[in-house]
C-alpha cells in the first residue's frame, strides 16, 4: 500500500504544473479580474454622481463594447491555445510563429470593425437600444464617439496578454492590468470630480488607459527569451495554415461569445421596456455580479493555459487532474466570494447613491445571483475551457448557443414580460441556462470524445509531414 502512494506521488511530481505553479499562475488572474471588476464598479459609482441616467448610459454602451472584447478575447484564446499546444510539444519557434499571426489578424479585424461602429452609430442609439429617454440617448451618443476609438487598443493588449498566459506567466498581465486600470480610475476621480465632467470623465481615461496597456504589452513581447515573442525585426509573412488552426478554435469560441453577449443585448432592451429603475438595478448588477464570479473566471483563464500544454505534450490523465482540481479550487473560492458579497449586500449598494426601489431590485438580484453561482457556475463556464482548449469548441459553441436562446432568452422574456417577473424574470432565465449548459458539459467532459478532437488534429498534422 505504501509503494501504491509512492508511486502516485512520483507520478504527480512529473507532472508538467506543480501546486505551487498553479497558485502563481492562478493568483495573478484573480488579481488581475479583480482588478478589472474593482474598475469597473468604481465607474459606475463615479459615473452615479453625474445621475441614474448616465449610469444607464454608459451601461448601454458597455454592453456593445463587451460584446467586442468577448469576440477578441475568443480570438485570443484560440491563439493561446495553438501556442499553448506548441509549447506542449516543446516547438517554441511555431509558438512564436501563432503569437504574431494572432497579434497582425486581431489588429486588422479590429480596426474594420471600429470603422463599421463609428458609421453604424445611429443604427445602434435607436434600434439596437430600443426605446429609452433622449437624456439616456444623449449621454450615450457622447460615450461611443470616445469609447469606440479604444477598441483596437483592448484587443491587441488581450491578444498579448493570452499569449502570455500560454507561457504561464501570468503575472506580466496582471501588472500591466495593474498600470491600466490605475490609469483608468485616477483619470476617472480627475476628470469627473476635478474638472466636472459628465460621461466624457469616464470615456477618456477609458481610451487613454487601452492604448497604454496595448504598448505596453507588445513592447513586452519584443523579448526575444520569451517562449513566445515578437521577432526583430519584425517581417510578418501571412502564414494561411497558422491562422486557419488559431481561427478553428476562435471563430466558434467567438460565435459563442457574441451569440452570449447579443443575447444580453437583446434582453437588456426588454430590460428598458420597465423604465429607469430596472435599467440602473441592472446595471448595477451586472457589475457586482462580474465581482461575483471572478475567481471561477480567472481559474477558467488558468484551465486554458494548463490543459493546453497537457493536449500538446498528448497526456489527457493530467488534463483530466487538472481540470478536476481547478474546478474544485472554482468551487472553495466562489463559495467563499459569494458569501461574502452576500452578507455585505447592503453596503455595497449604497455606495451607488441608488433610490430604496432600485437598491431593493438590485439586492435581489445579487442573492438570487451568488446562491446558483455556487451552485452550477464552475461546471457551466469553467469546465467547457477544458474542451475548449482540447479544440472541441465546436460542441462547446452548439451548447453554448443553443441553450442561451432557447433557455436563457426564450425563459427570460417568458418570466420578464409575460409571467410578471419584470426584470427579475431575466436573471430567472439566466440562472436556468446555467443548469442546461452544466447538465451537457458534464456529459461531454466525462466521455473521450472532446479528447479525440484534439488527438485527430495532430494526427493531421503528422501525416502533413
Amino acid at each position: 500500500m505504501k509503494g501504491l502512494e509512492t508511486l502516485k506521488k512520483d507520478i504527480k511530481e512529473s507532472y508538467i504544473f506543480s501546486r505551487k505553479n498553479l497558485i502563481y499562475l492562478i493568483i495573478p488572474l484573480i488579481v488581475e479580474q479583480l482588478l478589472a471588476v474593482a474598475v469597473g464598479m468604481a465607474d459606475t459609482i463615479m459615473v452615479a454622481s453625474v445621475g441614474e441616467r448616465a449610469v444607464s448610459a454608459v451601461s448601454l454602451v458597455d454592453s456593445i463594447n463587451i460584446l467586442l472584447i468577448n469576440v477578441f478575447a475568443a480570438l485570443a484564446t484560440g491563439g493561446a491555445v495553438v501556442a499553448g499546444q506548441y509549447i506542449g510539444r516543446n516547438q517554441g519557434e511555431k509558438a512564436s510563429n501563432a503569437g504574431e499571426q494572432l497579434i497582425v489578424f486581431v489588429t486588422l479585424i479590429s480596426l474594420v470593425i471600429t470603422v463599421l461602429l463609428y458609421a453604424g452609430r445611429s443604427f445602434i442609439l435607436n434600434v439596437v437600444f430600443g426605446s429609452i429617454e433622449p437624456l439616456v440617448a444623449e449621454y450615450a451618443n457622447t460615450y461611443m464617439m470616445i469609447v469606440f476609438a479604444s477598441i483596437p487598443f483592448i484587443a491587441v493588449y488581450n491578444s498579448g496578454a493570452a499569449l502570455f498566459r500560454a507561457m504561464g506567466n501570468s503575472q506580466i498581465t496582471m501588472k500591466t492590468s495593474l498600470i491600466m486600470n490605475t490609469i483608468n480610475v485616477v483619470g476617472n476621480a480627475v476628470l469627473i470630480y476635478g474638472f466636472r465632467m459628465g460621461v466624457e470623465g469616464v470615456a477618456i481615461p477609458t481610451l487613454l488607459s487601452r492604448a497604454v496597456a496595448a504598448i505596453i504589452i507588445i513592447l513586452l513581447l519584443r523579448d526575444e527569451s520569451l517562449v513566445i515573442h515578437i521577432s526583430k525585426p519584425f517581417k510578418y509573412k501571412f502564414d494561411g495554415k497558422m491562422v486557419k488552426n488559431i481561427l478553428q478554435i476562435g471563430i466558434p469560441n467567438g460565435i459563442e461569445n457574441s451569440m452570449f453577449q447579443l443575447g444580453k443585448i437583446l434582453l437588456l432592451s426588454v430590460v428598458s421596456t420597465f423604465g429607469t429603475i430596472s435599467i440602473t438595478a441592472n446595471a448595477v448588477a451586472n457589475t457586482v455580479t462580474a465581482f461575483q464570479v471572478l475567481p471561477g473566471a480567472a481559474i477558467g483563464l488558468a484551465l486554458v493555459t494548463v490543459v493546453s500544454q497537457c493536449v500538446g505534450a498528448g497526456d489527457y490523465d493530467q488534463a483530466r487532474y487538472y481540470t478536476r482540481l481547478l474546478i474544485k479550487y472554482a468551487y472553495i473560492a466562489m463559495a467563499l466570494i459569494n458569501g461574502i458579497v452576500i452578507l455585505a449586500s447592503s453596503f455595497i449598494l449604497k455606495v451607488y447613491n441608488l433610490s430604496p426601489e432600485t437598491a431593493a431590485l438590485a439586492k435581489k438580484v445579487l442573492i438570487f445571483y451568488g446562491i446558483n453561482a455556487c451552485i452550477a457556475w464552475p461546471l457551466s463556464f469553467t469546465l467547457p475551457n477544458t474542451l475548449r482548449a482540447a479544440k472541441d469548441v465546436r460542441y462547446a459553441m452548439i451548447i453554448s448557443v443553443g441553450s442561451m436562446w432557447i433557455t436563457r432568452i426564450g425563459l427570460g422574456i417568458l418570466f420578464a414580460k409575460y409571467l410578471g417577473f419584470g426584470m427579475f424574470g431575466v436573471w430567472i432565465g439566466m440562472i436556468c441556462d446555467w443548469y442546461v449548459r452544466a447538465g451537457f458539459f458534464i456529459h461531454r467532459y466525462r466521455g473521450v470524445k472532446w479528447q479525440e478532437k484534439s488527438y485527430n488534429s495532430q494526427q493531421s498534422k503528422f501525416s502533413e509531414l
